[in-house]
């Protein structure tokens, strides 16, 4: 089983949209399990195949009620505004971001057989496909934040920056 390195914010792979699986052979098969293997290793409980350098449109979540592996996953519907949760992200490690998100969802995809397959979700397993999802579309939980949370977020890197400019706009 191959362990998978986690690709870490700001890796331009993280903001690429995935492709979608024409079919689920062997290799989508080996795939899924190695993500669990990853996802699981780092202590996480959903992973995007992005989120390991890989474009394709794979997802796996296990909540601890058994793993779910998902390829094409699409929400089809939402229900309730969800009240706001920290979310972590292992391509963003130590930062958490409070999100609202719907508190149920159904999601269609096709399952590590390639049967379609719809799931209805709730709660933290609604919460964490909705995030998985979020990052076949390039998107991460810093998105979720304000331009000023930016800033305060990312302090040090944005200061730096800031300062590098002052000092070559003085130099002109």
């Amino acid at each position: 089983m191959e362990l998978w390195e986690i690709k870490k914010y700001p890796d331009s792979v993280l903001r690429k949209k995935a492709l979608e699986i024409k079919e689920i052979t062997d290799k989508e098969i080996r795939l899924f399990e190695e993500m669990l293997f990853t996802m699981r290793h780092f202590a996480g409980i959903g992973l995007a195949a992005p989120q390991i350098g890989i474009t394709k449109s794979l997802i796996v979540v296990d909540i601890g009620e058994g793993a779910i592996r998902l390829a094409n996953p699409v929400i089809m519907w939402t229900k309730g505004s969800g009240a706001k949760w920290e979310e972590g992200c292992l391509s963003i490690p130590g930062i958490g971001v409070s999100i609202a998100r719907p508190k149920e969802i159904i999601v269609s995809g096709l399952n590590e057989t390639g049967k379609a397959v719809e799931l209805e979700a709730q709660g933290l397993l609604a919460r964490v496909l909705q995030h998985e999802i979020d990052h076949l579309q390039g998107k991460l939980i810093i998105d979720y934040l304000g331009l000023l949370e930016k800033m305060v977020l990312f302090k040090p890197k944005f200061w730096k920056t800031r300062n590098k400019d002052a000092n070559l706009r003085k130099q002109m």
